[in-house]
């Protein structure tokens, strides 16, 4: 006879086999499609998406679902077959109530709607985009109504899509003792600016070296050539059909060598995490990165942990100076280091440097709350964004390129998703903490091993895909659960030394 598990298998396969032809259209979108022929491509997502919906939302599988639940089956399964049972049922509570139609309408619409985001953005044409905006926050707004059957607030639903357990009350007291500690260090540094100089960056650095080098480096901190590729994109990401097959992209830009730099290291990490989920999990429905704050985490771990280090760079600066002779042989390592670690407000999220980084994170946060509570309307979003901006970082945009335009994130109708970064660096600093209690970590790096470094994260984070989520994972790691103190005091710790305040 049948075991109950084995009738699920059929829907799962087609559910996984949709979802890598779904990840091929869409890396094709963001890649190499023109850009007359997205709205057709658009087209296809949304039949895709639908037939994907059908194949885990429909009677049979709930019924296979209810079934393995009882006691009688569920005490039969094993710890991987639980944790596949515990996902789908996460699956179908986000999915479940949402009318199938208007999923499918909601993916093809989120799938057309980042080229029309890009369009506006390079025309510096909010009302352009304005009405693409509106509809996808209704799409939003009524999905989330639909999953309500307890009260809870439209934003904390969108928030737990991303970080499972994650509410406004506990982001509201994580930014907030942030604001606290971290205000007061920024103002600090901010008088001491003129003695960093990075005047480097802005030089002419050939985007083919840049190319060549970035390569080099990815693969330097752990990223398999064989099992990955690295393309270019407006805006770097990363994604993956499964353990074995995973992509990047980054933005070269020649006056900006710093960008193309961490932000291949950055997805990087993404694609590390990726590469290091068990065989025997990967295709499958736990075959992912548990949330996007713990998959951030590895991300700025090494974009920003491991690779604006004095010890990173200390075996590998001189390869960078040797590839751009002309415009670094007169800047030292540690005047290098100094100025990729330098504070400076700025307007643009992704350019931001880890101190004022999460001020960014804040005001999106702050914003998709006032969206989301109805107390803001679509006409008023440009303002209240820019006013943010002056309160947080002292600047206003000049344009809505600089200003509300600049994420691609509100395009794809990825609300909630914002917040998962902060969380990521603190999950980052937490780990960087606990993991040079247990070896030596700076020494690794300043002997360009990072094999150990990396073994470590795949036996204790990345191998359980979904099997472990956040607070999980971080108490059988550390016996602890997230504590933002850990990235304070990071913060303290590295600015300090960076503008050598501990002289003071």
């Amino acid at each position: 006879m049948e075991k109950v598990l084995e009738q699920l298998q059929p829907y799962l396969d087609k559910n996984m086999a949709l979802t890598t032809a779904l990840t091929l259209l869409e890396w094709d979108n963001e890649t190499l499609a023109p850009l007359e022929g997205i709205s057709n491509t658009s087209k296809a997502i949304g039949i895709l998406s639908d037939e994907q919906f059908k194949a885990l939302i429909n009677d049979d599988v709930k019924n296979i679902l209810k079934k393995l639940e009882s006691k009688e089956e569920y005490n039969k399964l094993n710890e991987r077959e639980r944790a596949v049972i515990k996902q789908l049922r996460r699956t179908y509570r986000q999915l479940e109530a949402i009318p199938s139609k208007e999923y499918k309408e909601f993916c093809e619409f989120s799938a057309m709607a980042p080229s029309i985001w890009a369009k506006a953005r390079a025309q510096n044409n909010y009302e352009e985009f304005a009405p693409v905006l509106g509809k996808l926050i209704e799409y939003k707004k009524r999905f989330a109504n639909y999953r309500n059957k307890e009260g809870e607030k439209a934003y904390n639903i969108l928030l737990d899509d991303f970080e499972e357990g994650i509410t406004m009350d506990f982001l509201d007291d994580f930014f907030g003792k942030i604001k606290t500690e971290i205000i007061p260090l920024l103002n600090k540094v901010i008088k001491y600016n003129d003695i960093i100089s990075k005047d480097y960056n802005s030089l002419s650095y050939t985007i083919e070296k840049q190319r060549d080098f970035c390569k080099w480096i990815s693969s330097y901190i752990g990223f398999d050539f064989n099992r990955g590729i690295l393309a270019e994109s407006e805006h770097p990401f990363s994604t993956n059909l499964h353990n074995r097959d995973v992509r990047i992209t980054t933005h070269y830009q020649e006056k900006n060598l710093e960008n193309a730099i961490f932000s291949v290291i950055h997805e990087s990490g993404h694609a590390i995490y990726e590469m290091g989920i068990s065989d025997e999990l990967t295709q499958t429905i736990v075959g992912a990165g548990t949330s996007m704050g713990v998959h951030e985490s590895q991300s700025r771990f090494f974009e920003n942990v491991i690779g604006r280090s004095y010890e990173f760079w200390k075996p590998i600066y001189p390869k960078l100076v040797s590839t751009f002779p002309e415009q670094l042989n007169s800047v030292t390592l540690e005047d290098f280091i100094r100025g990729i670690n330098k504070a400076e407000p700025g307007l643009i999220r992704i350019e931001a440097d880890e101190l004022t980084y999460t001020f960014h994170i804040m005001i999106r946060y702050e914003m998709e709350k006032l969206i989301f509570g109805n107390e803001i309307s679509l006409e008023e979003l440009p303002k209240i964004w820019d006013d943010k901006y002056e309160e947080y970082l002292g600047m206003r945009p000049a344009n809505p390129a600089e200003g509300i335009l600049q994420d691609i994130h509100w395009s794809g109708g990825d609300f909630g998703y914002f917040p998962s970064y902060a969380i990521g660096n603190a999950i980052a600093a937490q780990l960087y903490y606990h993991m040079k209690s247990v070896m030596p970590f700076d020494e690794y790096l300043l002997h360009g091993d990072l094999k150990p470094i990396v073994d470590y994260l795949k036996d204790n984070v990345h191998q359980y895909g979904t099997m472990k989520n956040m607070r999980e994972l971080l108490r059988d790691i550390m016996d602890e659960d997230l504590n933002v103190d850990y990235y304070i005091r990071y913060l303290k710790e590295k600015y300090s030394k960076v503008y050598h305040l501990e002289t003071e």
